[in-house]
Parts: structure tokens; C-alpha cells; sequence
């Protein structure tokens, strides 16, 4: 009987390969052997390591084997939360009740554990007083601490042409 060769790309890469059965047990055979030995046993053999010297194969039941791995991808993906980005528009010259109720949803956004962006929109002269702006947001901050929500300023109130914005997210 001839031996077969490991073909890759219709180059000749080894005649024997290293096997790896089920309950652990290695040994260097033909390729012959292994895909025999792989047929009786109603297994496939698959190449787990082809830069080794002899090149590395298991008997295994591959379809069972990509059925796990995706089963396990799946609850790893069950796990993760998303973080989501909610934003809060307001304008410098915001009355105290619309404050409250707008610094409300704030709250109400970090409980859920989503980052926040308070937004405020400068209209025409506005621009000139960018002060009101920071005083709205410290009063935003002043408030969350005052009914004592845990969150991290993750950007300070930063100017962005009309705009004047901070981002806060929940503390962990």
C-alpha cells in the first residue's frame, strides 16, 4: 500500500503526523493510519497544529466541537453590557424647575449605569457669556451631589464651537 502524503496547496508536506485520540494519548503515525483509525471510529481528523514538525492532528467530532464554541461565544455575549451615551440638552439661560427635572433624567440615566452628556446650546449673543454656560453645568453637578448619585466627570465642561458640554458617567 502506498503512503499518503499531507498535501497543502499540492505541496508535500509531511508523510506522518503526530495524534492526538480523545483520552489524551499521543503517537506518531502515517496519515494512512490516522485517517483509517478516524473512519473507524466515526471521528474527523483535524489539523490543529500544522507548523510543528511532525504537524499536530486530533481526533475529534468537529461539528460537535464548532457547536460548543459558539455556544460559548454566545454566553460570553449574554454577559457584556453596553454602555450606552445619553444626552441632556439645556441652554445658560435655564429656569430652576426645568434644571431639576432636566438634572432628574441625569440622574436617572447613571442609575441604569449609561455614560451622560450634558449638553448647553449657546444662540447668538450668547456666545459672549460662555460663564452662564459653566454655571449651569456646576449647578447640574451641585445638584447630583446634593441628592447623592455616585458619578466621575469624565470630560470637563469643555467649549465645542456652540456648544458647551461635559460627559459624566456612573461611578462602579
Amino acid at each position: 500500500m502506498a503512503v499518503k502524503e499531507l498535501k497543502i496547496n499540492g505541496a508535500i508536506r509531511a508523510r506522518e503526523v503526530r495524534l492526538i485520540e480523545e483520552d489524551g494519548d499521543q503517537k506518531v503515525i502515517s496519515i494512512a493510519e490516522a485517517l483509517d483509525l478516524a473512519s473507524q471510529n466515526g471521528k474527523d481528523l483535524v489539523e490543529v497544529a500544522p507548523q510543528a514538525n511532525p504537524p499536530v492532528c486530533k481526533l475529534m467530532d468537529y461539528g460537535k466541537y464548532k457547536f460548543e464554541q459558539d455556544k460559548r461565544l454566545k454566553e460570553s455575549k449574554k454577559k457584556q453590557k453596553l454602555v450606552k451615551l445619553k444626552e441632556i440638552r439645556m441652554q445658560p439661560k435655564i429656569e430652576k424647575h426645568d434644571l431639576e427635572f432636566k438634572t432628574k433624567h441625569v440622574t436617572e440615566f447613571l442609575e441604569e449605569g449609561n455614560k451622560v452628556k450634558v449638553t448647553i446650546r449657546f444662540r447668538g449673543r450668547e456666545l459672549a457669556h460662555t460663564e452662564l454656560g459653566r454655571d449651569v453645568l456646576m449647578k447640574v453637578i451641585d445638584i447630583l451631589t446634593e441628592n447623592g448619585v455616585n458619578f466621575v466627570m469624565d470630560k470637563k465642561p469643555l467649549m465645542e464651537g456652540r456648544f458647551m458640554f461635559m460627559i459624566l458617567s456612573p461611578k462602579k
